[in-house]
């Protein structure tokens, strides 16, 4: 089947993309894994080479071109090289939509020039200790001060991908007690200075996979908010937050689809190299019918992540879509570089190999952005369930 989602003008930027990563990536990724982070250089390439800007309007130094799918692009290209560009896919896929979404006139000014240029990241802190998928549950507060200046922010929060080298965080915080019939009233969304008095990073967090983007603890003792850096209107931020669920999801479930596609490209190029018992792993038949099932696999994910794109582009991509997306493509990884890495033996085990680092970095797919349980939940809802 020929596929459509993309254009001459993304084939030319996957060619970009994919010199950068030969280029700029690939020599140095062992010692970003090694580190534990990429480091904060690198955005400022990444912001260079126009990553940051394709979908910020013109007027602040982006190309504005409303479409995902040179994310897309480098999705797959990431994926296909065996690398990450550490904890920079936040910044586009989470900040930006905010940016977009809630910020004034005044906000967009100030903000998404030095968005685009990468002089700063932009990170999401919605998870607390305590409070996982339940983010009603929050316990962050930001109290107005009686003068009305600023709000005075307290608590902390955790899992948060790009957390270290953040310069700004949208912040989650309870602004109004929840009412005793809407638990999610309440919530407000703040634009966050990190450099703020009372901020501070706590530990980066020693994750199983995803090692190279850096997530870390938050913590906010007496910050002080500027009353021009809230984010929408106050006490409804319960209602934005789930606005972006749509587009996270998806990116999301293209990352899983792109991931699966590149463990087959491993195996296959794996099993064609490697001897055993005189033979190439390659020529049994065993090793045939599981890199043919997973290919399978990932032309059924790959259209589903292709009809999320367009959905998602043309502004009709719902909840339930991108839930069943999300779930469909998760899953699908999960399976195909499972098989994948078997059949690379014991290497697939080593660091080395790029199967055993995606597959540790595959893992989370089905747990953040919401579990394949709560996709499920959503997917019965929609079904009158």
């Amino acid at each position: 089947m020929r596929r459509t989602v993309f254009n001459e003008d993304h084939e030319a930027f996957r060619a970009t993309i994919r010199a950068f990563i030969e280029a700029e990536v690939v020599p140095v990724h062992d010692e970003w894994f090694a580190a534990g982070q990429a480091p904060r250089d690198f955005y400022y390439k990444l912001a260079e080479l126009g990553v940051f800007g394709i979908r910020v309007p013109e007027e602040y130094g982006g190309a504005g071109i409303a479409s995902h799918k040179f994310e897309a692009v480098i999705y797959e290209e990431t994926a296909r090289a065996g690398v990450t560009f550490g904890g920079s896919g936040v910044h586009v896929l989470l900040g930006l939509p905010y940016l977009q979404m809630l910020a004034t006139d005044e906000q967009k000014k100030r903000f998404l020039p030095k968005f685009v240029s990468g002089e700063e990241m932009w990170a999401l802190a919605m998870t607390e200790p305590g409070t996982g998928s339940d983010l009603a549950g929050m316990k962050s507060t930001a109290k107005l001060s009686e003068d009305g200046t600023h709000y005075v922010l307290n608590g902390a929060k955790t899992f948060i991908t790009g957390g270290v080298h953040a310069d700004r965080v949208i912040v989650c915080a309870r602004t109004a007690a929840p009412r005793e019939d809407d638990r999610r009233f309440g919530i407000s969304l703040f634009a966050v200075d990190a450099k703020s008095a009372g901020y501070s990073v706590g530990r980066k967090l020693d994750k199983l996979g995803l090692r190279i983007s850096d997530t870390a603890e938050l913590a906010f003792v007496d910050v002080k908010v500027p009353v021009e850096d809230l984010l929408g209107e106050e006490n409804k931020g319960f209602a934005y937050l789930g606005l972006n669920l749509a587009s996270e999801r998806w990116g999301i479930a293209f990352g899983a689809y792109a991931q699966a596609k590149a463990a087959v490209r491993f195996a296959k190029e794996y099993v064609q190299e490697r001897t055993i018992f005189g033979k190439t792993v390659a020529s049994f038949q065993n090793t045939k019918f599981e890199l043919a099932a997973c290919q399978a696999e990932v032309d059924a994910a790959e259209a589903v992540a292709d009809r999320a794109l367009e959905a998602l582009d043309a502004g009709e991509l719902t909840p339930a879509e991108a839930a069943s997306a999300k779930l469909f493509c998760t899953e699908v990884a999960h399976r195909v570089i499972d098989r994948c890495l078997q059949l690379h033996g014991g290497y697939g085990f080593m660091n080395e190999y790029p199967i055993a680092r995606l597959y540790a970095d595959n893992r989370v797919n089905r747990i953040y952005g919401g579990t394949s349980e709560v996709m499920k939940s959503i997917i019965a809802k929609s079904m009158g369930l």
